[in-house]
């Protein structure tokens, strides 16, 4: 007699399927990590000048390379992008819709001497 194998829907976050306690967070720096290591590949660059480019040393390359992403704080990773020459944008809002008619645009480039720009508010 076979099992028929059990699966069960997936919320979108695995992290979250998996009850972890911090599952938003490391969702996040997934999504963010994914794009940095994307941009990275996309370059074909040496693990030395990946390190140079972003600020960190070897070690902390290959483990971004590897997708070791939780080794990074959103905040670190962020920084990455804007170091691969990526406009960061942040629409801020209520989580549940609520208010629709205030939401604040905040643009973060890397400018003159690294300053941080920001932008409207709607």
């Amino acid at each position: 007699m076979t099992q028929e194998p059990i699966f069960e829907e997936s919320s979108g976050n695995v992290y979250a399927d998996l009850d972890l306690e911090d599952a938003e967070e490391l969702f996040t720096r997934g999504k963010i990590g994914i794009q940095v290591l994307r941009l990275l590949k996309k370059r074909n660059l040496k693990q030395r000048e990946i390190g140079q480019i972003l600020g960190i040393p070897q070690p902390e390359v290959c483990h971004l390379m590897k997708g070791e992403f939780q080794r990074f704080s959103e905040g670190k990773l962020l920084i990455f992008l804007k170091r691969l020459d990526i406009e960061l944008i942040l629409h801020l809002r209520h989580k549940h819709g609520e208010n629709q008619s205030h939401e604040t645009v905040i643009s973060l480039q890397v400018g003159e001497h690294n300053k941080t720009n920001l932008c409207k508010e709607k």
